[in-house]
């Protein structure tokens, strides 16, 4: 039986950079999008410390089964070896985060 594999995956969304841990990554039949499912997230309860930004993630897709982010958005997937914490993070706060660049239209 094979290692089940760990992706960090930090995308753009709505003014932010989000960091979510996935199980699964892959291209979405969806065209120009990628398909984030089986979200990691910490049991409810584990642990002394409530860490505010889990909470948060954690309520926003507590019904998603699988996430189509657009390509333009993806910042960066990462295959990691555990698990570390999630963030939200402004993404115009002086990180210099640019969304993948898309290629205009042909004209005909």
């Amino acid at each position: 039986m094979g290692k089940t594999k760990l992706y960090k995956v930090t995308f753009l969304s709505q003014g932010k950079s989000i960091e979510l841990y996935a199980r699964h990554v892959a291209s979405s039949a969806l065209w120009g999008f990628t398909e984030v499912g089986d979200l990691v997230f910490d049991p409810p309860g584990e642990g002394l410390v409530v860490d505010p930004t889990e909470e948060r993630l954690r309520d926003e897709f507590k019904d998603t089964t699988m996430l189509h982010v657009p390509i333009q958005a993806i910042v960066r997937i990462e295959e990691v070896a555990k698990r570390g914490p999630l963030a939200i993070r402004d993404a115009a706060s002086g990180d210099k985060i640019m969304p993948f660049p898309v290629a205009p239209p042909k004209a005909r």
